[in-house]
């Protein structure tokens, strides 16, 4: 598509003269800065981390093989690297699901294909089908819309209220702060007031309220992982804003990527991530020093509640 405006989070991975790079999500809005990654082992911190997540995680691990197939094409021991680097990714955040890409990428290379031009090939279609995702969400708004949303999708927001601006319509959002990494506040916000739409940050607690106020139209979120009957596990919350959102009668949609190989919800793995990463903001202390804290970092949402699957057809 000409002239679409992308926000850096829509592609947050660079591949520049076999350098890789990736954007540090933990430190915006204050700085836009990249961070340099040399291996797989590199790629699973980040991702463990959360300096990179959504999409960005899904580009790391197509990327690290092409890193990892430029340094050792040729070598006898690639396939045990490929091997390593596979186990690795694959084991760096529970709840998500690289499979279907590391198994895509690991079919290419034992039926022989050149690796470069397959993941190249495929990254390029992957950025195509996220601006479809963006244009079929864009169809499911209306004129003076106020969506909310919950975490961060990797600039499909943006790029949906840029497509409902070609269409004439004028929408706006409200974002949930989503704790206790803050991705609503810092790059959900950060991104659609950047780009030019009316935003309003509330806390998470708030949405029952400002949906009985009648503030809320639709809720669009994202998914991190999508069972084959239609559940879907995203950040932690999006449950409670699907039960308001079937009370309230307010349509709930969902980017979502391609199924992962759980059947239903209830075979995801939920994340439990440390405690003291809701016990503390920054590095200051904001709860009474031993006290215990739990963090489930998603939820799982039943297809019953979910209005529509906006697919990532790959």
């Amino acid at each position: 598509m000409e002239n679409l405006k992308f926000s850096p989070l829509f592609w947050p991975v660079k591949f520049k003269k076999d350098t890789l790079y990736v954007l540090d999500e933990t430190l915006l809005p204050q700085r836009l800065e990249y961070l340099k990654v040399n291996n797989y082992r590199d790629a699973s911190r980040l991702i463990r981390n959360m300096k990179t997540r959504a999409v960005g995680q899904v580009l790391l691990v197509l990327y690290i093989f092409m890193l990892i197939f430029k340094r050792n094409k040729g070598k006898k021991s690639l396939a045990g690297i490929l091997s390593r680097a596979t186990d690795s990714l694959n084991n760096s955040r529970p709840t998500l699901s690289f499979r279907y890409l590391t198994d895509m990428v690991t079919a290419w290379f034992r039926q022989g294909y050149d690796l470069d031009k397959r993941i190249l090939d495929f990254l390029d279609m992957l950025k195509n089908k996220r601006i479809e995702q963006a244009k079929k969400a864009s169809l499911l708004l209306k004129n003076k819309d106020i969506i909310l949303t919950h975490c961060n999708v990797s600039g499909l927001l943006p790029l949906t209220g840029e497509f409902c601006r070609r269409q004439r319509k004028d929408i706006s959002f409200f974002v949930t702060e989503t704790r206790p990494y803050l991705q609503g506040s810092r790059l959900t916000a950060w991104e659609l007031h950047s780009s030019g739409f009316k935003v309003t940050v509330i806390s998470d607690n708030m949405v029952a309220q400002v949906m009985k106020e009648g503030l809320i139209d639709k809720v669009v979120v994202g998914a991190d992982n999508l069972a084959r009957n239609g559940d879907i596990a995203n950040k932690i919350g999006t449950y409670q804003i699907a039960l308001l959102a079937d009370h309230f009668n307010i349509p709930f949609y969902v980017f979502c990527p391609p199924p992962s190989p759980a059947d239903t919800g209830e075979d995801i793995k939920i994340e439990i991530r440390p405690d003291k990463e809701l016990l503390r903001f920054g590095s200051k202390l904001i709860a009474p020093a031993g006290v215990k804290g739990y963090y489930p970092a998603f939820d799982i949402t039943p297809r019953e509640l979910i209005s529509k699957h906006i697919n990532l057809d790959v």
